[in-house]
């Protein structure tokens, strides 16, 4: 168990840090390119994270599984046959991939936005999308790399190569965009084409790091291959098979936020001619990026904690022990709204400041944030509601609630994008994973007569401790105002700093006072928290 603990908490470490680089480096980056220029960056990695996860097809998950499973049996020979195959397959889909989207480049970026288009044209989305799907003939075979070397429950090259992959992506992105505008004179577009290149840099790193590690631990490898058991000599083409009955649910649960933006890519910009209004600003790079990053940042704080929960489901569902099942449950739903709410709420009232100090002062960018960030908690809740129907094998669900949600989405987006702009497109996002989230909880609970009224009350007080923690945050924040502007970002953060300590002691104190941050954190927290009265 501690082994399992030890590696759980490395990958979740090195994810964070990955995360918390990629919100931060958004910085520097929109100085540089400025806020008529940012959108066009996710017009070409939103078609490229699609792209990149047909090319992955959930492989490097499931090959960890399969390489466990027969090392576990002592036959090391299955495992280095299918990471020889894996490896010459993921070379395969990567670069027909890369091909597909090298190829389809200038179709996708006509969907996108019509000739006529004022901010952007054809030819700058397709050059963006073409440089970036130069990242796919390498990304595929890294993953599988990463998949191989968990399935030995050897965690440390997976979190430390996504690590040096986000660090040299940035590296050479912030690097490549400073001198493409200041060193070469070259124009803000150009640096972007630039910087959509720096996914496969970065995976470069990422495979080079993954070399290192290889190379020390091949000598332990091939000592386990010479003591393997006679090879059960499962054909490849039954593997490969369960490979994909495995892998489908998880592809759809890694792309379900890409597909609902690509949506919006596919439909934001019609829709808004259609309905006659008129686009000043890049009002999707706005949706889509800049306000996405922040929203996401709420997301990260709730996953790490409930997601480390659901491997505990898969173990008593197997077992049929329904009452630690259902305690299971009881735990992740609370800890998604205790931990997403009051950060949600928090950000959502400092919206302005928030923009201000990521990006620039933006009526409109502090409007759509504000709007938007509401969303995170639906973010962090399907992924968990999935992945608990993944712990009940019911994975089939997954895939069909989805699709469903996302017709939906596809179905409303342009209408209500016509009507009401950018809320438009947010309220077809939320109407699309309420949906399918509902659908999941109606899974859940037929197939484990799930019921909690202990749940239920919980999630009251949790409402009624954010709905005093946002009265303190709004009296903080008018007495605020006659102390401390907005007039520049340094002042800004010194108000999210102040207005947001006060927040989160306010939501801490009640939180520790009526015992819920004890019942829902365990005995550790408990631990502390005894120390200083509570």
């Amino acid at each position: 168990m501690s082994s399992l603990i030890k590696g759980t908490a490395i990958l979740t470490l090195g994810l964070f840090l990955s995360k918390v680089l990629g919100v931060i480096y958004i910085i520097p980056f929109y100085s540089m390119v400025g806020a008529d220029n940012i959108g066009l960056y996710q017009y070409a990695y939103i078609p490229y994270n699609l792209m990149l996860a047909l090319a992955i097809s959930g492989a490097p998950i499931a090959f960890s599984k399969f390489t466990a499973k027969y090392n576990s049996l002592g036959d090391y020979e299955t495992g280095r046959r299918l990471l020889r195959s894996g490896l010459l397959t993921m070379m395969v889909t990567g670069f027909v991939s890369f091909l597909a989207l090298y190829l389809l480049a200038e179709p996708l970026a006509r969907i996108t936005i019509s000739d006529d288009e004022l901010i952007y044209s054809v030819g700058d989305i397709a050059d963006a999308i073409r440089w970036v799907s130069f990242a796919l003939i390498v990304v595929p075979f890294m993953s599988l790399w990463r998949g191989f070397f968990q399935g030995y429950n050897y965690m440390m090259p997976t979190a430390v190569s996504q690590l040096i992959e986000q660090i040299v992506r940035i590296i050479f992105l912030l690097g490549g965009a400073f001198a493409v505008i200041y060193i070469f004179d070259g124009t803000p577009k150009t640096a972007i084409q630039f910087a959509v290149l720096s996914a496969a840099i970065g995976a470069l790193g990422g495979l080079v790091t993954l070399y290192y590690f290889w190379r020390k631990k091949k000598p332990e490898y091939n000592h386990l291959l010479s003591t393997s058991v006679e090879s059960y000599d499962v054909r490849l083409r039954d593997m490969y098979r369960e490979i994909l009955l495995y892998a489908v649910p998880v592809i759809f649960l890694g792309i379900a936020n890409p597909l609902f933006q690509f949506v919006d890519l596919m439909t934001f910009n019609r829709a808004m001619a259609a309905g006659n209004n008129i686009m000043e600003t890049d009002l999707l790079g706005i949706l889509n990026l800049t306000a996405h990053k922040l929203v996401m940042i709420p997301v990260m704080l709730a996953t790490g904690f409930s997601m480390a929960l659901i491997p505990l489901i898969t173990k008593h569902f197997t077992r049929n022990e329904h009452l630690q099942v259902t305690k299971t449950l009881d735990q992740s739903f609370q800890l998604i709204l205790f931990l997403t709410l009051p950060a949600v709420i928090g950000m959502t009232m400092l919206s302005d400041e928030l923009y201000h100090v990521f990006y620039q002062v933006s009526e409109i960018g502090s409007e759509i944030l504000s709007h938007y960030l509401p969303v995170a908690i639906l973010f962090a809740a399907f992924p968990v509601t999935a992945s608990i129907l993944q712990g009940i094998n019911k994975q089939k669900w997954i895939v069909i609630n989805l699709v469903i949600g996302l017709a939906l989405k596809a179905l409303l987006n342009t209408p209500l994008i016509m009507w009401f702009e950018t809320d438009g497109a947010i309220a077809a996002t939320i109407i699309g994973y309420v949906v399918a989230i509902t659908m999941n909880m109606i899974i859940i609970s037929r197939t484990m007569n799930y019921r909690s009224k202990m749940v239920f009350r919980r999630i009251l007080l949790i409402l009624i401790l954010n709905a005093i923690m946002a009265l303190a945050v709004y009296f903080a924040m008018n007495g605020l105002d006659y102390l401390i502007g907005r007039d520049n970002k340094f002042l800004s953060m010194i108000r999210i700093i102040l207005i947001g300590g006060v927040g989160a002691i306010v939501y801490g104190y009640l939180s520790l006072k009526t015992g819920l941050a004890q019942k829902l954190l365990g005995a550790r927290i408990t631990r502390i928290t005894r120390r200083f009265g509570f």
